[in-house]
């Protein structure tokens, strides 16, 4: 009986096999990540590539925004500035229509402040039915008698000297020769065309007049040389205030005067005579509490016709206001 040989399962013939297998799918693995690996990168250049691309036309985009953004700017600024150019023009228009209106009514008060000149020349050159008789006037030329006097002075541009811009030197020496006419008064006051109270006052009626003495006057031309306060080119405001606050009808001794200084009037005459009639009125008599007198500068009248003629309403105001209340209108004819 033959022996047999025992059976060995791993034998060196099968382990030579089983490495020949794993080194053959090692090789396999190695291969196959090899190839999987160049894939790879080339996927990722081609995705940087592709990204390369897309950041590039972003940045296009972008280029392409900012400009667009810069043109609506201008685009924007250019409608603002085109408005604003419009807006002017209008504004120009609207200032040139109001120009030609004003100059209209300018040239239409001219034409009345015309027909009113030569109807006074015309009653001027009739032979006059009175010879009046031959009166040594005062420096002024205004009559006195009054012992409360209140002084109204226009201080607007035109009775200004434009050299030194201070009131014209005449007007002060006026004021100085009315107050050289009153040797002694009980009160003084001094107001400018708004009716503005130049040196104050304390209180209304008697209390608001101040009281005369040399420094009184000489304070009185120190201010008029110095004041610098402009007013309108119009003195009623002044010779209302001066009615309303100086007037005491409970003073029996009060005989109240108002000289007016000035050269222009800039608006209707026929309120104000019926306004000073009223702060005003006449006595049974005929006399009135106050009396209003006037001296007239030449400053707007040399400019014949000038600015709606304010020089001649000025004169023809006053003229008219002071017949009515007792006193004197004197034209000066230089400055």
């Amino acid at each position: 009986m033959m022996r047999r040989r025992p059976t060995q399962i791993f034998s060196l013939a099968f382990l030579d096999c089983i490495c020949c297998g794993f080194g053959a799918v090692i090789l396999i693995f190695v291969l196959s990540i090899d190839s999987k690996e160049k894939d790879k990168l080339q996927m990722l250049a081609d995705l940087r590539r592709i990204m390369a691309a897309q950041l590039a036309q972003i940045a296009q985009l972008k280029n392409n925004r900012d400009d667009l953004d810069r043109s609506n700017a201008r685009v924007a600024q250019l409608v603002v500035d085109s408005r604003l150019k419009n807006d002017t023009i209008h504004a120009l228009l609207d200032d040139l229509e109001r120009k030609l209106s004003l100059e209209k009514k300018g040239q239409e008060a001219m034409l009345v402040d015309i027909d009113d000149l030569k109807k006074a020349i015309a009653a001027r050159q009739k032979k006059p039915e009175i010879v009046l008789p031959d009166v040594k006037p005062t420096p002024v030329g205004l009559p006195v008698g009054d012992n409360y006097i209140a002084i109204v002075i226009d201080t607007s541009g035109s009775m200004r000297d434009p050299n030194t811009g201070a009131l014209w030197s005449i007007a002060v020496r006026k004021v100085d020769e009315l107050l050289n006419v009153y040797p002694e008064l009980k009160g003084v006051q001094l107001l400018d065309g708004d009716g503005r109270f130049i040196l104050g006052r304390r209180g209304t009626g008697t209390a608001a007049w101040l009281s005369d003495s040399p420094e009184r006057r000489a304070e009185i031309k120190r201010v008029l040389r110095r004041y610098d306060q402009d007013c309108v080119s119009n003195p009623v405001p002044g010779i209302y205030n001066a009615m309303r606050f100086l007037y005491d009808k409970d003073n029996p001794d009060m005989k109240m005067a108002i000289y007016i200084f000035g050269d222009e009037f800039t608006e209707t005459a026929d309120p104000v005579i019926r306004r000073l009639d009223e702060l005003n009125p006449e006595d049974e008599n005929g006399h009135r509490k106050v009396v209003i007198n006037a001296v007239g500068f030449p400053t707007t009248i040399r400019y014949t016709f000038s600015m709606g003629n304010t020089g001649l309403k000025f004169s023809n105001l006053m003229r008219e206001v002071c017949y009515r209340h007792g006193g004197a209108f004197i034209a000066l004819q230089d400055l």
